[in-house]
This record gives C-alpha cells, sequence and structure tokens, in this order.
C-alpha cells in the first residue's frame, strides 16, 4: 500500500512509498484511509525539527488527523464494517503515570507518551491502516467529508474543557469569547463558544478571503486591528489564543474583564524576547482574580466532546474550513502553507 513517510530531524526526506499492508491485531480494527488533515505539525516534522520513528526505524509514516472508514473489526466491538472513525492520536506511557493510568493521557506527568503520527507510533497517512477499537472514534456518517477536523476539534473541546473548570472556582457567566488566530484551531474555538450561546470575537491579521468569511458566516465578530484596541472595547471574558505570537499572550493576559480566563492552545517560538511589564500583569491577575491555562492534546472523554460537537454543527460552516484538497501524491503542496489556508486536506485514495 502507499503511505507518506517521512524520517524525523532530517529535512525534505518525506515521501510516498509502498510499504507493506498492516495486519490488524487482537481489539484492533483494520480502516481503509479516506482523508489526512494536514497542520503546522506534520509540516515541522517534514522540516526536520522534531519527530520521532518507531524502534528499531528510520522512517515514520505521518499524520495523525485521520479520517477513515472499518473494514474489519472485532465482533465483540461497537463497531461495524463500513463505520466513520477517527482514530486517537496520544497513547498512555508504558509505565503510566497517575494522569494516564486515570485515562487522562492528555496530561502526562512524565513525558513517556507516544503518538500516532508523531511519536513512535506510525501515523494515519496511508491507504491502510489498524487501530485499537478503545482508541477509535465512531463519527455521524454525515461528516464524511469534513471528519478530519475531528482532532483539532478535539483540542478545542479539552480548551473549552478547562475554561469551564477553572471558571467553576466561583460564579461563572461568561458573555463574551476573543478568539486569537482564525486558523483550524481559532475557528473551531470560536464554534464551541458559539454553541455555548457566547458573543464571540476572533482577531487575525487578514482582511479579506475565508477567514473573515468563516467568522461572519458562524454570526460572530471578525476583528483585524490590534490587540489592545479590542480587548479594551470588547471586554472579553475568556480569551483563547490560538497564535502562539509572545506579544499577543502577554497582551491577552492584560486584556481580559476582571475574573477573565486566558486559555493558551498555540504553542510560541523560543528564542524571541519581548520586553513585558511583569509587575503590571502580576497586580492585574492578582486583584481581578485572572488565570492563564496552557492546554494541549485530548483524551477520550474530549473526541467524544468533539464528535458531538461536529455533528451538531452546520455542515456547510464545515466544509469553509477546507480551502484546499489535494490527493496523497501531492503531499509537498500540502505541506507549503497557503496565504489563505484554513485546512488543508489531502485524500487518501486514488
Amino acid at each position: 500500500m502507499r503511505a507518506l513517510t517521512v524520517e524525523p530531524l532530517k529535512p525534505g526526506t518525506a515521501r510516498i512509498e509502498d510499504v507493506p499492508d498492516p495486519v490488524a491485531g487482537p481489539g484492533e480494527m483494520l480502516v481503509e484511509g479516506l482523508a489526512l488533515g494536514v497542520c503546522g505539525t506534520d509540516r515541522e516534522i517534514a522540516a526536520g525539527e522534531y519527530g520521532w520513528a518507531p524502534p528499531g526505524r528510520d522512517r515514520l509514516v505521518l499524520g495523525h488527523e485521520s479520517l477513515g472508514r472499518v473494514r474489519t473489526a472485532p465482533a465483540d466491538s461497537s463497531f461495524a464494517p463500513g463505520d466513520l472513525v477517527v482514530g486517537v492520536v496520544r497513547r498512555p506511557d508504558p509505565e503510566p503515570c497517575g494522569a494516564c493510568a486515570h485515562g487522562e493521557f492528555d496530561m502526562c506527568r512524565n513525558g513517556r507518551y507516544t503518538e500516532r503520527g508523531i511519536k513512535e507510533i506510525d501515523g494515519y497517512g496511508s491507504e491502510l491502516w489498524t487501530v485499537e477499537t478503545g482508541y477509535a472514534v465512531k463519527l455521524d456518517p454525515r461528516l464524511a467529508d469534513v471528519g478530519m477536523l475531528m482532532e483539532p476539534m478535539s483540542v478545542v473541546a479539552k480548551a473549552w474543557e478547562q475554561i469551564e473548570k477553572v471558571g467553576a472556582r466561583s460564579w461563572f457567566e461568561p458573555k463574551r469569547v476573543l478568539v486569537t488566530g482564525a486558523g483550524p484551531i481559532g475557528l473551531l474555538a470560536a464554534l464551541l463558544g458559539a454553541q455555548r450561546g457566547l458573543e464571540v470575537h476572533v482577531l487575525d491579521l487578514a482582511t479579506e478571503g475565508p477567514k473573515p468569511e468563516a467568522v461572519e458566516a458562524l454570526g460572530a465578530r471578525y476583528h483585524s486591528s490590534g490587540m489592545r484596541e479590542v480587548t479594551a472595547r470588547i471586554e472579553p471574558d475568556v480569551i483563547v489564543e490560538a497564535t502562539g505570537v509572545s506579544s499577543l499572550v502577554f497582551e491577552a493576559m492584560a486584556g481580559t474583564a476582571s475574573y477573565g480566563i486566558v486559555c493558551l492552545t498555540g504553542v510560541s517560538a523560543a528564542g524571541r524576547r519581548i520586553s513585558v511589564d511583569l509587575g503590571a500583569a502580576n497586580r492585574d491577575m492578582v486583584l481581578e482574580n485572572d488565570v492563564v491555562v496552557g492546554s494541549v492534546n485530548a483524551n477520550l472523554s474530549h473526541y467524544a466532546a468533539a464528535a458531538a460537537a461536529l455533528a451538531e454543527a452546520d455542515h456547510d460552516w464545515l466544509s469553509r474550513l477546507i480551502t484546499r484538497r489535494l490527493p496523497l501524491d501531492r503531499f509537498a503542496e500540502a505541506l507549503e502553507a497557503g496565504p489563505h489556508d484554513i485546512k488543508v486536506v489531502l485524500d487518501i485514495p486514488q
């Protein structure tokens, strides 16, 4: 079968190659790959910035934003041939920490987790793949052309769970949320804000194209002016920061209403220095009971929440987020970010 593979830490090594067909083991399903979402993580692995091949191997099958259709499933499972499924990305460490032992492998304390298509386990970028029934999630059949949005949706489902858990320290009835960044994570975070009945605002640099259009179609307010101007005007109760831009992170910390919550989902690049007034930031956070929380990855409960949110969402709006679809053999184009991209998808069948 064909698979998209890469030699981690070596830029320019991504290629389509023939690899042996996988064989489902006990408790596993054999799945026909339908599509693969491409994100910044895939681009960074292909650029040689990080990634880990399976033990004893040089190459890794890339891809963690999966979508497939079950070919075979164990008779005693809840899955059947023809089911639309996605595979969970992370697996708990072999000698689980307390969080992993309780099914919260997204909160692994010792870093010995593994991840499909990223760290020590082959990903989903192949014509066939196997997955344990306990690490697969069934999707509504109506999501056959957008179901690869499930993995990023699981990330924002967790982020919103964290926001609500932090908010529950005291009386919490947020009215307004600001999302910084109108990529897939930002727009899906905005969708979950809208599904919660909040007044949703999205800030991004783009002034035209699919990003402002997607925000407006959601019934949210789009902004392209400065962060401080926007936060001063709308006084958000919650900020979901999805860019990782260092200056925006610090401006978000200072930009919420009292008892504000900032959830960081973007990862900042190391090495960039900016000047900040930490004393003022500390003063505001303490006197206003503000919280800044980081959130990454997702566990099975978040995938279940994501599946429900996708099923509830307007299908036409979800389709807006997929701005390029390419066949698998044009992976090199998919790994180059375009100026108007939201989500790029590789279709696996020939």
